[in-house]
């Protein structure tokens, strides 16, 4: 028994102690004051050994409490709280199993006691470990034998109350078996026995998590539903949901419960293990990085030696640009596991981050040698010799990556770049063909593919690449310049003048676009200081520079808020508004 519950036991059977002294002594001339004074003495003597009992626990005494509130029982048996206590003392002295019986006695003598049904489940939670803590085998036979010498001869509140206590931990022990149908057989009689209130929730998480286990996972899901609405904020009851929701692929709703399940320490419980650790993996999954990384850390702090923990923060670090102080996490996690391949290549993609070219290099190769047959491995050891310029190197790997999976078109796509770069335009070609019947919306694809065409000299292959990818790319000049060349050298000049025109617009478009973008950002920061008539100037000239910049008009009215020109401010928000109603592509979609 943990010292948490020790101490949690004492505090009850404290609050116990105090009212049986007044709650037991009968004022002079009662009914009870003229008893027989046999029984006035025993009444006597059990208050006595109470108070004994408590002043001996109290000093750490237990044996003797135990001694003391097991005379409680003898004297005054018509009492439920020497019941109480002596079951209680039992528990804190890891005897589960015979203070049920003193605990179920003190229940049917105060039906409903609240402190009574606490005491009583801790003790067959507490007999439940025990149990399991033997063969398993043992403990499941063990277990059935007490349900069924607990069956109640009569419907008392009482006696199913601790049925269902039972059932449940032979449907844990059954679970633990994998003895599905049984274990759920045993849930479903719990729950029968327990209501359709708070207290069957834990019974209802149990029956969810074993359905899950056996991969009945729209059943799962519904039980631990059912579970959430008895005992709304229920920490372990929200992190079993999220986690099959999870499981399910559905990390959008898994979140809120896992948040749930992690906040549940400021309401005053503990968080369950694994929740912080899921809430990353889930917020990852879903490419919330930043969010991910202190659960991530938490999760570490929790067991350093979590290498997937340690790796997963790597990753998101990683792709929050912050590869330098990913690098420790992952080789942390590599110290415990130096053959895991997938420890290597995400350490590789962190140096490949850093620059550090050689270093990555010598951890996709180390991967490969722990995972010859695994492309990606092959893809990313390409790009690390590419840039390292160790090209017919490069071109074997991506080669190689390809042959292992023919279904994956970044090997392809890459490799005709880098043969493109290197002059071998056939071969260019014909990689880059590949690539594009893999994914044919890439439209950089298509100006590549364009581009080398032409260089071939074949411009009757060149023109639909050049077109799709003005289709594909319709606010890219390049295109559209190549394609012009294209067209010129075929004599049709007013086409190619055309689009060289509009590849022109395109042009000072996109550097109209990056003028107002650094006045906004400017005018931003001039606003943040309180410098509001500069940032006004930097808002004009964003606008000047791309009046369709809906988010400057926006910036611009809050400046002239802060001056004071609330007609001006409205105009502008007017402005802002009709843009984005209008589609302009800085509105938020």
């Amino acid at each position: 028994m943990s010292r948490k519950r020790g101490v949690r036991a004492r505090q009850l059977v404290i609050a116990l102690a105090l009212g049986v002294a007044s709650a037991h002594a009968q004022p002079p001339g009662s009914a009870a004051g003229q008893a027989g004074a046999s029984e006035e003495a025993k009444l006597e003597q059990a208050n006595r050994a109470f108070r004994a009992g408590y002043a001996a626990m109290q000093a750490g005494r237990v044996d003797e409490a135990r001694v003391d509130f097991a005379r409680v029982v003898r004297l005054a048996p018509q009492l439920a709280e020497g019941h109480m206590a002596l079951g209680a003392i039992l528990v804190e002295l890891g005897k589960p199993g015979a203070a049920i019986p003193e605990l179920k006695e003190a229940l049917k003598l105060k039906p409903g006691d609240p402190a009574v049904e606490e005491n009583l489940a801790r003790a067959h939670e507490a007999e439940a470990q025990r149990l399991a803590a033997t063969d398993l085998e043992a403990a499941i036979a063990e277990m059935r034998e007490a349900v069924a010498a607990g069956e109640p001869t009569q419907a008392a509140q009482a006696d199913q109350a601790s049925m269902a206590f039972m059932e449940d931990e032979l449907g844990s022990l059954l679970a633990r078996a994998k003895e599905w149908p049984e274990a759920e057989a045993a849930f479903r009689v719990a729950l029968a026995g327990s209501g359709p209130d708070a207290a069957s929730a834990g019974i209802l998480m149990h029956l969810g998590v074993a359905l899950g286990e056996e991969g009945r996972l729209a059943e799962a899901e519904s039980e631990l539903r059912l579970a959430a609405e008895r005992a709304p904020g229920n920490a372990l009851v929200e992190y079993q949901l999220g986690i099959l929701l999870a499981r399910e692929g559905h990390d959008d709703e898994a979140v809120g419960h896992l948040e749930a399940a992690v906040r549940a320490e400021g309401a005053g419980q503990p968080v369950p293990v694994g929740a912080e650790l899921a809430l990353a993996m889930s917020y990852q999954r879903l490419g919330r990085q930043a969010e991910a990384i202190p659960y991530f850390q938490k999760a570490v702090t929790a067991d350093p030696r979590d290498a997937s923990a340690l790796n997963n923060l790597g990753l998101a670090l990683t792709e929050t640009g912050k590869a330098k102080a990913a690098v420790p996490y992952f080789e942390r996690a590599l110290a415990g596991n130096p053959r895991d391949p997938v420890f290597h290549e995400d350490l590789g993609v962190a140096y490949i981050q850093m620059s550090d070219f050689g270093s990555a290099i010598a951890q996709f190769e180390e991967a490969r040698a722990l995972d010859g047959a695994n492309p990606q491995l092959h893809y990313d050891l390409g790009l690390a010799y590419k840039l390292k310029d160790r090209m017919e190197e490069a071109i074997g790997e991506l080669k190689e990556a390809a042959r292992l999976d023919p279904t994956l078109p970044d090997p392809p796509y890459t490799l005709g770049i880098l043969l493109m770069q290197l002059g071998r335009l056939d071969e260019a070609a014909k990689s880059l063909r590949v690539a594009l019947a893999l994914r044919p919306n890439n439209g950089d694809g298509w100006a590549i593919l364009g581009s080398v065409l032409k260089q071939l000299n074949e411009p009757e292959e060149a023109i639909p690449a050049l077109r799709r990818a003005m289709e594909l790319l319709p606010a890219q000049p390049g295109p559209r310049i190549t394609l012009a060349a294209v067209l010129a050298e075929q004599g049709k000049r007013d086409e190619a003048a055309a689009l060289r025109k509009e590849a022109a617009d395109l042009s000072r478009v996109a550097v109209n676009r990056q003028r107002a973008s650094f006045s906004m950002n400017a005018g931003n920061q001039l606003l943040l200081r309180g410098q509001i008539g500069d940032a006004v100037g930097r808002f004009e000239e964003a606008i000047a520079a791309d009046p369709s910049l809906a988010e400057a008009h926006r910036q611009l009215a809050v400046a002239y808020d802060r001056e004071g020109r609330a007609g001006d401010a409205s105009a502008e928000r007017a402005k802002a508004d009709a843009l984005e109603v209008a589609g302009s592509p800085e509105s938020p979609q």
